[in-house]
């Protein structure tokens, strides 16, 4: 048996199992609130493991060990970012935005959330966060479909046109019936995967490397500043500029939809301690894993004298040197369960933002048999002009990733924490400082002046731009409404009252 055909198996088995837990959650699902949110009856562990396997998305496999094989630990500042921002929003988001949502006349997406917490009758806060998810999400499932193309062509030699439409083809097979829960359990698979995936390799490559030591010497002697948090001895202005832009990307966490709305779908607040202990412990191992692959990589092939035309391929390569092929598949297994997670996960809230958030603004009264069959035909266009974009990518995984994390980040997630810690927000506030983030996302992005010639990640500022815009707007829009105050207090005690049971 060669080795090719050992891989292809596992991915055989791999295909089979996904398609056959969407079938089970096909089974399970039979109206609209069910497919978009699973009946808000998702258990701690279900809700962490799918949070975190939705968030790490190709990038945690592809395009972080990429970039700290390129440029060394500088760029672990992302993976440090990022838990700082995941373990606050589970900390304090999560709790309160599940106490909140079922208040907020049971709002099962988060343009609903927004309409209904601060009473916006003008429709317009709805439908302008809707826009905005459709946009946004539609890049970032295009970066997804990038890498399955990538993953395809490296592992079996496919066109890459070929690996995107395999890889679309199963996501859609499992997400266009499961819906929401076949996401979610299908997450629990891959991000089981991912974990078993990113501490496997590297401890197999520093023991066939020759140790902790010799593999450290083989880094040092390639460039000793890989090993550096700061790329060098000194912190000089334009590193700084860089390490901020990289821990930033943790402020994207209270604006990312595809993971909030798992804090929504939780049977009740209290479950938010348990699952955050389990998601960020699971978060943490990951990212330590794929850190240490780019990192190990350094001195497995530049200390070798071997060649690495993709840095983003790392992970697969050392795969592919280091085990049996069986094992091999299971690994590319993990990588298109990175990829295929957020592409579920992102599908799914995009069907919402369509058929919640903008069909039923015009059409309330349709029927719930109606409103299923158009969220699954939403989650199939989605999918096809995601992948129309993706078949000529005009960056990185990492870069376009970022980009959308960015737009979702700046966009929502001041409007989110504002609308959960502050009662002043007025809808006015929130659709001003929402549409200031997400244009400055887009003018950064392409106008962007450099900050001591390094170009300052775009989140920034259209987080404080949006932050600002938000506060002014409110203060000069503001006025008293009864109703907002108690359910702003009914949302806090509830949540608290739910903490309090947990601990």
């Amino acid at each position: 048996m060669s080795d090719q055909a050992f891989e292809i198996t596992a991915l055989v088995i791999y295909f089979a199992a996904m398609i056959g837990i969407g079938y089970y959650a096909y089974t399970q699902t039979s109206d609209h609130e069910g497919y978009m949110l699973a009946g808000r009856q998702l258990p701690p562990w279900t809700a962490a493991l799918s949070a975190g396997a939705s968030d790490m998305s190709g990038w945690l496999m592809m395009g972080l060990p990429g970039a700290i094989f390129v440029a060394g630990l500088i760029e672990a500042w992302i993976a440090i970012g990022l838990t700082a921002g995941a373990w606050l929003n589970w900390k304090f988001v999560a709790p309160r935005l599940r106490a909140y949502t079922e208040v907020a006349r049971n709002s099962i997406t988060i343009p609903s959330f927004f309409e209904n917490r601060l009473h916006d009758r003008t429709r317009a806060l709805r439908i302008a966060s809707g826009g905005i998810v459709l946009v946004f999400f539609t890049f970032y499932v295009s970066s997804m479909m990038v890498a399955g193309g990538e993953f395809f062509r490296l592992a079996f030699g496919t066109p890459y046109v070929a690996g995107m439409v395999i890889v679309v083809g199963v996501t859609l097979a499992y997400t266009l019936f499961g819906g929401f829960l076949g996401a979610s359990l299908t997450d629990v698979v891959q991000g089981t995967m991912m974990l078993i995936a990113l501490l496997v390799i590297p401890v197999i490559a520093v023991s066939t490397l020759g140790g902790p030591g010799d593999t450290t010497a083989e880094i040092r002697a390639v460039d000793p500043d890989r090993l550096s948090f700061l790329a060098g001895s000194t912190l000089d202005a334009a590193t700084f500029v860089g390490i901020v832009s990289a821990a930033a990307w943790g402020l994207g966490y209270f604006g990312q939809p595809h993971i909030i709305v798992r804090f929504m779908a939780m049977r009740d607040a209290a479950s938010a301690t348990s699952a955050r202990r389990i998601g960020i412990s699971w978060m943490a191992l990951t990212l330590v894993g794929a850190v240490a692959c780019g990192l190990i990589g350094v001195a497995f092939f530049t200390g070798a004298g071997d060649s690495l035309d993709n840095p983003e391929l790392v992970v697969l390569t050392m795969a592919q040197e280091l085990l049996h092929p069986l094992v091999v598949g299971l690994v590319f297994a993990a990588v298109l369960a990175a990829i295929m997670s957020t592409v579920s996960s992102q599908l799914i809230v995009c069907s919402s933002a369509f058929v919640e958030d903008l069909f039923k603004v015009f059409r309330p009264e349709t029927s719930q048999r109606t409103l299923l069959v158009l969220g699954r035909t939403c989650v199939l266009v989605i999918a096809l002009v995601a992948g129309l974009l993706a078949v000529r990518p005009s960056g990185t995984i990492l870069e376009l990733v970022a980009f959308a994390w960015a737009g979702f980040g700046a966009s929502f997630g001041p409007a989110v924490l504002l609308c959960l810690f502050w009662r002043g927000l007025t809808n006015w506030g929130a659709l001003a400082g929402m549409v200031a983030g997400a244009v400055t996302v887009f003018v950064w992005s392409w106008f962007g002046p450099q900050v001591y010639g390094v170009t300052l990640y775009e989140i920034i500022p259209g987080f404080a731009v949006n932050l600002l815009v938000s506060v002014v707007v409110s203060k000069l829009t503001h006025q008293p409404d009864d109703e907002v105050e108690r359910e702003f207090d009914e949302a806090v005690e509830l949540a608290m009252v739910k903490r309090a049971r947990a601990s």
